[in-house]
């Protein structure tokens, strides 16, 4: 499966939780507050199209060019950035504000992995202009010639983490999540769903 000297390595974690304190989005209603936690990077996902992106604009994925400046670092550091984790800044959020959801923006991007938290009768409206796209995705889809759609269903685009909160509750969790170190978004909110429409809409 893997050429010579190379090899792939998985780690996971394992919790628990009372079943009375599981956050699993039941709560969720119209007019609920989504929040937006910056990412570091790509997270770990969607390498093979950042791969392909790479060979098109550089010819190769060990082309001079990796070593280039961008934005004040090597390009190759831009694009292998460790992924953050959030769980310390969540869990002390979560101390002070009643959570109604969390969703952990992995592969499947935005329009993937949002809809896993919510209930069937809502959708998330995201407002794309919200948050800054950052440089090294911004570049992808320059280079890469992908459509904003291909972009939020590979690709977090600078969201790593997404929060439902109350709308009443949403200044409290910004100002936890900031005291933590975070960089927060207040990206959209949840809408009633019309019949046949999608899940999570970035408009």
């Amino acid at each position: 499966m893997y050429p010579a000297c190379e090899y792939d390595l998985a780690g996971f974690a394992v919790g628990a939780v009372e079943k009375s304190e599981i956050i699993d989005g039941s709560r969720i209603v119209p007019g609920d507050v989504v929040l937006g936690l910056a990412s570091s990077g790509a997270h770990s996902n969607g390498y093979s199209l950042v791969r392909r992106v790479i060979e098109r604009a550089f010819g190769s994925i060990c082309a001079p060019q990796m070593e280039d400046d961008f934005h004040g670092q090597r390009f190759a550091d831009a694009v292998l950035a460790p992924t953050r984790i959030y769980v310390r800044p969540v869990l002390e959020m979560a101390r002070a504000v009643p959570v109604k959801g969390i969703a952990h923006i992995t592969g499947g991007g935005l329009v993937g992995n949002v809809p896993r938290v919510l209930p069937g009768s809502v959708q998330a409206v995201l407002r794309r202009e919200a948050w800054p796209m950052p440089p090294l995705f911004a570049w992808l889809q320059e280079h890469g010639r992908i459509e904003d759609a291909e972009m939020h269903r590979v690709f977090n685009c600078g969201i790593g983490l997404v929060v439902v909160v109350a709308a009443g509750d949403a200044d409290a969790a910004e100002s936890s999540l900031r005291a933590a170190g975070e960089t927060v978004y207040r990206i959209g909110a949840i809408a009633e769903r019309p019949a046949g429409a999608p899940a999570t809409v970035v408009a």
